[in-house]
């Protein structure tokens, strides 16, 4: 038997927004944070919770990187993702903190990993054409 509750931040139940919101609220960051965090404006981050807007592929990864869920999750609601908002669990503001500083750590290797692939494509082009 399935309930209302069941699949909570499913495609058909919620939005993007909706699953974005979720995330940031089990990361225990407020919406000021987490743009501050990507480095958008506030008003941007509440126009993609309210599904006014979406976020380009980009911020959509690092969403992912700093929510601790998956893009497919954001996406769809299927994948790593935050659980039903009955199972959450209270963590200690250190955790929390941890987390946090993990999740940024997480996000700022990706970006130096993409980087380092532009900067390697470069190279190679250069050493082509020489």
């Amino acid at each position: 038997m399935t309930t209302e509750t069941d699949n909570w931040y499913s495609a058909e139940t919620a939005t993007l927004g909706d699953r974005i919101a979720a995330g940031r609220d089990k990361a225990g960051m407020s919406q000021s944070q987490l743009s501050k965090r990507l480095g958008v404006t506030l008003p941007t981050l509440k126009a993609w919770e309210n599904d006014v807007s979406e976020p380009r592929a980009n911020r959509l990864s690092m969403l992912a990187g700093l929510l601790n869920v998956s893009v497919m999750w954001l996406l769809t609601g299927e994948g790593e993702g935050v659980g039903d908002p009955d199972q959450t669990l209270d963590l200690s503001p250190e955790v929390s903190e941890i987390l946090a500083e993990i999740r940024d750590l997480r996000v700022e290797m990706r970006d130096t990993s993409d980087r380092l692939g532009r900067l390697e494509k470069k190279l190679r082009a250069k050493l082509k054409d020489a």
